[in-house]
């Protein structure tokens, strides 16, 4: 069996402040293209939680994609509080979450069962 190691210890900062400071971020977003769609609503121009687009003149998409380094080492914890983190953006943009998206890293070395904990608590939010 492998040795399980604290989620911690695998990044060099923990939760948000392991994110590109926003001067950094807004000079990269800068040189993208920008949206011309009509029913782009909310795209990366105004820095909110989550992008939004219409689907009809009642019915809008909020979408969010949500990665942050381990702020815990228990990874049950880790995932609740990843899976509260994603649902706070659309919760923050006015929507109703009704699907999810995860984005997963397991370390290459390590018990996969210890990894799949967070998952698992991450889907049962």
């Amino acid at each position: 069996m492998a040795t399980q190691v604290k989620l911690t210890s695998m990044a060099k900062a923990a939760g948000c402040a392991a994110k590109l400071n926003p001067a950094t971020l807004d000079a990269i977003l800068r040189k993208l293209p920008r949206q011309t769609n009509p029913n782009v609503l909310v795209g990366f121009d105004t820095n909110d939680d989550a992008g939004i687009y219409k689907i009809s003149d009642d019915l809008a998409l909020v979408q969010t994609v949500d990665f942050f380094t381990p702020i815990v080492d228990d990874p049950f914890l880790f995932g609740q509080i990843a899976a509260a983190n994603a649902l706070s953006d659309v919760y923050a943009m006015g929507g109703r979450p009704i699907s999810s998206l995860s984005i997963v890293g397991f370390p290459e070395k390590g018990d996969p069962r210890f990894s799949s904990k967070s998952s698992v608590a991450a889907w049962q939010k």
